[in-house]
C-alpha cells in the first residue's frame, strides 16, 4: 500500500476516528480540517493525524488545507438538520466544494461516503435525496480527472456508535413499555472496522475506481428486534409497543421538536425503505461481515 497523505472530510465523527487510527497503522500521514481544534485534541493522540484549523468550507480555504495531500475522503453527513447545519450544505455543497478544492490542490483519489438508498430523485426523504444528489456530484468529478468509489452502508455500529448506545440509553432512562415508530423497518448493520477496511482496500486498486459499494451486515433485523436485542445486552428486559403509521408520524411530528431531535419527520420517511443491500460490497471486496455478537456486547455492557 502507498503511504499517501490523507485529508478526511468529517474525522472528528464516529466512523472518523475509526478511519483515522487505521490509516494510521497502515503507515499513513492524515490530515483532519476543523474550525475547533481544541476540541478534537485527543486526535492529535494518532501517530500521524494532524488537526488543520480551517475558517470556512468554501473552495480556497479547502483547497490550501489540501496541499500536500494525495486522496480525500469525505465522511461529512448529518441525519438531521440543526445548529444551521442543513442537509443541501452537508451533503450537497460540501462534496461540489471539496472536489473543486481537490483538482486545485492537485488531489488524484476521492473515497465518497454516501447513504444505502441515496437517490437524488426518488429517495424518499431530504437525507436520502440530498445523499444521492451528493454523489452524482461526486461522480460528476470523474471527467476532471479524480478517480471516485463510492460508499454505501447500512447503519454503522461499533465502539461509540450513536445507534446501540442510544436506544441502550433510552431503554435505561425509560423502564416500562418502550413505544417504538416504525418497529418493522429492517436493517443489516455494518461494523465500523468493515467499513473502513473497505475504504483501504479501494484506495490504491484501480479496479475500484467509478463503483459504489453497498456494505451490510451478515444478518437483516427489524429494528424491534435491535431494540429487542440491545436490552438483553444490557440486562433489561423490553416491552416494545410497536407504533401503526400513523402514531408513527405523530411519534415524529412530536420528537423533531425536542431538543437533539431524538425523532424527526425526514427519520420517519428514511425509515419508509428497508436498509438492506442488493448487493455484497463487503464480500466483493474480501471482507468477511462481523456479525453484531462480536463486538455489539463488549462496549453496550
Amino acid at each position: 500500500m502507498k503511504h499517501h497523505r490523507v485529508f478526511v472530510l468529517g474525522g472528528t465523527g464516529f466512523v472518523g476516528q475509526h478511519l483515522l487510527n487505521r490509516l494510521s497503522r497502515a503507515g499513513m500521514a492524515c490530515r483532519v480540517p476543523t474550525r475547533h481544534p481544541h476540541r478534537q485534541r485527543h486526535l492529535r493522540l494518532i501517530p500521524g493525524c494532524e488537526l488543520c484549523e480551517i475558517a470556512g468550507w468554501e473552495t480556497a480555504p479547502l483547497a490550501e488545507a489540501m496541499a500536500g495531500c494525495t486522496v480525500l475522503i469525505n465522511l461529512a453527513g448529518i441525519l438531521n438538520e440543526s445548529g444551521g447545519r442543513t442537509f443541501e450544505q452537508t451533503h450537497v455543497r460540501t462534496v461540489e466544494t471539496a472536489t473543486r478544492a481537490a483538482l486545485q490542490a492537485g488531489v488524484t483519489r476521492y473515497l465518497h461516503m454516501s447513504a444505502l438508498h441515496a437517490n437524488a430523485e426518488s429517495g424518499p426523504s431530504d437525507y436520502l435525496r440530498t445523499k444521492g444528489r451528493g454523489e452524482a456530484l461526486a461522480f460528476a468529478a470523474v471527467g476532471e480527472g479524480l478517480a471516485v468509489t463510492s460508499f454505501r452502508p447500512s447503519v454503522i455500529f461499533g465502539p461509540g456508535d450513536s445507534f446501540f448506545n442510544r436506544f441502550a440509553g433510552l431503554l435505561r432512562l425509560l423502564p416500562g413499555p418502550f413505544p417504538l415508530a416504525c418497529p418493522d423497518a429492517r436493517f443489516a448493520p455494518v461494523y465500523v472496522g468493515d467499513v473502513v477496511e473497505a475504504m483501504l482496500r479501494c484506495l490504491d486498486d484501480p479496479d475500484t475506481h467509478g463503483k459504489t459499494y453497498e456494505l451490510c451486515g451478515p444478518r437483516a433485523f427489524s429494528l424491534r428486534e435491535l431494540v429487542v436485542y440491545t436490552g438483553e445486552r444490557i440486562g433489561r428486559e423490553v416491552w416494545v409497543v410497536g407504533l401503526d403509521d400513523r402514531l408513527s408520524r405523530l411519534q415524529a411530528s412530536v420528537f423533531q421538536r425536542l431538543p437533539g431531535k431524538p425523532f424527526t419527520l425526514d427519520n420517519y420517511l428514511s425509515l419508509q425503505v428497508d436498509s438492506v443491500c442488493a448487493r455484497e460490497g463487503l464480500k466483493e471486496l474480501g471482507i468477511s461481515a462481523t456479525d453484531l455478537d462480536f463486538v455489539v456486547p463488549s462496549y453496550l455492557h
